[in-house]
């Protein structure tokens, strides 16, 4: 029987007023990775995400981003490792701070945006990123793109990681992820993110945006809280693997 979590990128807003369209969300996912401040989020955003995540029986996992408001988190940066330790190191233990006090339990650290971007091609950053993690608790998981160096660095660092496929991103021929601001890249239409979804859990493939067909060995989906349709697209996953009696966990920490 095949077994997938689904995570999704939330509390990505500002003022406890702007949190209601992703804690909707999740009723439908495993697992939710929690902006922290840098690209998205503030204090009432994130507690209010992470008490309702807790008491959704949701795995938590902090979100951090290059210190980018204004491009929320998507525009490259030129960060030293030794900066890029230290901005992941602050998100973890900002958000950390919230799950402690609902008396909860980190679960992971997903990067977010261009830092993810980044660090998937980039060994220096994924090494910063992956020690940033080990120092602060080395139970907490890494979910980086499947293939990337991202998760060749966490697991040389001794972590748990959790290899990550796309719900509604498009994919190139290498396997990364077709950039934004390329047309098509962000998928819109609810039944063709459903079939990638089938296609990854099941086949462990995907079609490209050529028209290939890679293959794409995943522990989690990302589903983002700010797409167009992304309310529709989640309910659609969550009913399309319920009938397809796949199950939907979050990956177990040590």
């Amino acid at each position: 029987m095949h077994q997938i979590d689904i995570n999704c990128d939330m509390g990505e807003g500002f003022g406890i007023y702007s949190t209601g369209n992703s804690i909707a969300m999740l009723d439908y996912v495993s697992s939710a990775n929690i902006a922290c401040g840098y690209h998205a989020g503030d204090p009432a955003v994130m507690h209010e995400t992470v008490q309702a995540a807790i008491q959704k029986n949701v795995a938590i996992g902090a979100h951090p981003s290059f210190p980018d408001l204004q491009g929320f988190g998507r525009r490259n940066m030129t960060l030293s490792p030794q900066e890029v330790f230290q901005v992941t190191l602050y998100q973890i233990g900002a958000l950390a701070a919230f799950v402690i006090a609902g008396k909860g339990r980190l679960h992971h650290v997903k990067p977010h945006g261009a830092l993810y971007n980044m660090a998937s091609v980039n060994r220096q950053l994924a090494d910063a990123i992956a020690t940033a993690v080990a120092v602060y608790d080395p139970s907490l998981i890494v979910y980086g793109l499947a293939g990337s160096e991202l998760i060749i660095a966490a697991g040389k660092a001794g972590l748990r990681v959790a290899a990550e496929a796309f719900a509604d991103r498009a994919y190139q021929a290498n396997g990364l992820l077709c950039p934004r601001t390329q047309k098509g890249a962000v998928i819109d239409d609810s039944n063709e993110v459903e079939r990638q979804v089938l296609s990854i859990v099941r086949d462990q493939s995907v079609t490209t945006a050529e028209g290939s067909s890679i293959q794409i060995k995943a522990d989690t989906i990302c589903i983002h809280s700010d797409s167009l349709h992304a309310f529709e697209h989640v309910k659609g996953i969550h009913k399309k693997l319920k009938a397809e009696n796949i199950i939907l966990k979050a990956p177990a920490q040590k």
